[in-house]
């Protein structure tokens, strides 16, 4: 199958724009004041006392919106990944093939959750419950993410850079599970911070996936 070629970002951003949910003007304002209260003090340490206050909202209203501090809490994970997938674009725009998609998302999703401050004050706050929320079985956030690569690599399996026979649902749970386990245990062997390291990887352990003998 070839491997080059295919400009497969063209409908990315429709698709992203479908999986946002539509938070209104007052979701999106407690959303935000949750983000900066857990990237702050971490999910344990914050209320949703804390949170209506500093959206400016009664208790009520928050619990209107959210039932409770765990739904807010993963909602304001979905978010985050969500504003991530809109960069995706701009991260892969330059790359030639789909090995290169794949070795330059890899990278960049690292990066980005390394250097991201909420995702680290999850981590540390609560690591199990940050590993649960990514690859647990009823991980909604999960969801989001696995369909969210297998539909880049089905748009790429469409546009004939991708082995027809390849299943992309079961390569993007290994790239997900992929990128998690170098979240929660790093290791020597990989400097995270470094995007040429992390590209490497990519091309030893996922470019292999996409068009197996």
């Amino acid at each position: 199958m070839p491997r080059a070629g295919g400009k497969v970002g063209d409908a990315t951003a429709t698709v992203v724009a479908a999986e946002r949910p539509e938070f209104d003007e007052l979701s999106e304002r407690i959303l935000e004041a949750a983000r900066g209260l857990f990237a702050r003090f971490g999910p344990s340490r914050t209320t949703m006392d804390d949170v209506a206050r500093i959206a400016d909202v009664s208790r009520i209203t928050v619990y209107r919106r959210f039932s409770s501090k765990d739904d807010l809490l993963e909602a304001a994970v979905r978010r985050e990944f969500q504003l991530y997938f809109e960069r995706f674009q701009s991260d892969i725009a330059e790359c030639a093939t789909v090995d290169d998609r794949v070795a330059v998302g890899f990278a960049s999703s690292l990066l980005y959750i390394r250097q991201n401050d909420f995702i680290r004050a999850l981590m540390t706050d609560d690591p199990t419950g940050f590993v649960s929320s990514i690859v647990g079985a009823a991980g909604t956030t999960q969801t989001l993410v696995r369909g969210f690569v297998a539909e880049r690599l089905r748009e790429e399996q469409g546009a004939g850079t991708i082995a027809t026979g390849t299943d992309v649902d079961l390569v993007a749970e290994i790239i997900v599970r992929l990128t998690t386990s170098f979240l929660v245990t790093p290791g020597a062997l990989v400097d995270l911070d470094d995007r040429a390291s992390l590209v490497r990887v990519a091309r030893t352990a996922l470019v292999p996936l996409l068009n197996p003998a």
